[in-house]
């Protein structure tokens, strides 16, 4: 790729109809954007696709899709272990090459206010791109879930959309839009079924508890096993090892342990730590497919749009 180099990566509240998440992707097709990668969740009932290219196509493409995912998601309907409160439920968008993250701040302003004018989803801005202190961290944007959210934002002034509104879409609710640094989207299976432990240790290891910059972490079950859902936000400040280190740790504990991992989306080379124990964990990483300097070399196919 020449020239800027932007990276977006819409997640979706859908996991369980592959058919309808190509729909979705193929609706992002755009001259000037690759498609990195796509991975569905269905115990998370989530879809994460990444996308990568020239900033305005960039753009054009993740505003096609929050517009696809209007059509077929509707949130009355859907559950998931995952929080949400949109069909289209965030879309970030992240420097890679040539660009600065202050310029992805009006990329993402764009979006949302294109996403509002074509199809009447108000938008909340995160991130870097927040418009107000209160929502910079995702989790404040998204407390309650859509289910409260539809509630309080036509009541209290303070958790109205920035965009559009008052009131959510009925159906495709709200999108946060943001601009951010590369995360890593990490989850971890413990040697266990108890849900509860998982969310004891999430609980301690999330910044605001033990310190760890940039992790913010859910405790889930997912195929049947204790997970840890993990987003690393800085892993230049703290490197997944660190992150692998502590939940080892408090595993002990609750006499449990870390037994496989696996990295939703993509993950920059940097982050890769080649000899760590928390990478020969990895469930089939392959890092062709999974590393971001790997893919941008090598797109993948878009989905036939009929």
């Amino acid at each position: 790729m020449t020239g800027p180099v932007v990276e977006c990566v819409p997640n979706f509240s859908e996991g369980s109809d592959p058919r309808r998440i190509e729909t979705i992707v193929a609706a992002m097709r755009v001259d000037g954007v690759h498609l990195l990668d796509w991975a569905m969740d269905t115990d998370h009932n989530r879809s994460v696709v990444t996308i990568a290219g020239e900033p305005a196509a960039v753009v054009e493409s993740a505003v096609r899709g929050a517009g696809k995912a209007a059509e077929l998601i509707d949130l009355t309907r859907q559950q998931g272990a995952y929080p949400r409160i949109g069909a289209a439920d965030v879309i970030p968008f992240v420097p890679v090459s040539g660009i600065k993250l202050e310029q992805c701040v009006l990329l993402a302003r764009q979006a949302g206010l294109e996403i509002w004018r074509r199809f009447g989803i108000p938008v909340y801005f995160y991130e870097s791109a927040a418009s107000r202190p209160d929502r910079a961290n995702l989790e404040d944007v998204r407390r309650g879930q859509f289910e409260e959210l539809r509630e309080a934002a036509r009541k209290d002034a303070a958790r109205r959309p920035d965009v559009g509104g008052p009131g959510l879409h009925p159906t495709a609710g709200a999108c946060a839009v943001g601009a951010r640094k590369f995360l890593v989207a990490y989850n971890i299976f413990l040697d266990s079924t108890d849900v509860a432990v998982a969310r004891a240790i999430a609980r301690e290891i999330r910044t605001a508890a033990l310190g760890l910059k940039g992790v913010k972490a859910l405790g889930l079950t997912a195929h049947g096993r204790a997970q840890l859902s993990i987003n690393i936000s800085d892993f230049q400040a703290t490197p997944i090892s660190e992150v692998y280190k502590a939940v080892s740790k408090l595993a002990v504990r609750h006499k449990t342990a870390p037994v496989e991992g696996e990295v939703i989306g993509l993950i920059p080379d940097a982050a890769c730590e080649r000899e760590s124990e928390w990478m020969r964990q990895l469930i089939e990483f392959d890092p062709a497919a999974k590393i971001l300097e790997n893919r941008l070399a090598s797109p993948l196919a878009w989905p036939d749009r009929g």
